[in-house]
C-alpha cells in the first residue's frame, strides 16, 4: 500500500516509527504543520508533547531528554 504525505508529516511519521518518545517545539512556519501533527500522534506511542515558550526552550527541552537517554525531537 502506498501512502502520500507533506514533507512535515513524512519527517513526524519517521521519527515516530524510529521509536521518538519526546517532542518539544514553538509554532512557528514552515514547521506548525509537524508540531500538529505531533501533537496527535505522539500519545499514540507513549511519548510526550510539549509547547514550548520559544525556540530555544524547545531545544533545550530535547536536549534535556536526550541527555536521559529518550530519543527526542524538536522541529521550530
Amino acid at each position: 500500500m502506498r501512502v502520500f504525505w507533506s514533507g512535515n508529516i513524512a519527517v513526524a511519521e519517521g521519527a515516530l516509527r524510529a521509536g521518538c518518545k519526546f517532542f518539544a517545539a514553538y509554532p512557528i512556519t514552515p514547521a506548525s504543520d509537524l508540531m500538529e501533527y505531533m501533537l496527535k500522534r505522539i500519545v499514540d506511542v507513549g511519548g510526550v508533547f510539549v509547547q514550548a515558550e520559544d525556540e530555544i526552550a524547545a531545544i533545550n527541552m530535547v536536549i534535556g531528554a536526550s541527555w536521559a537517554g529518550v530519543k527526542a525531537m524538536t522541529a521550530t
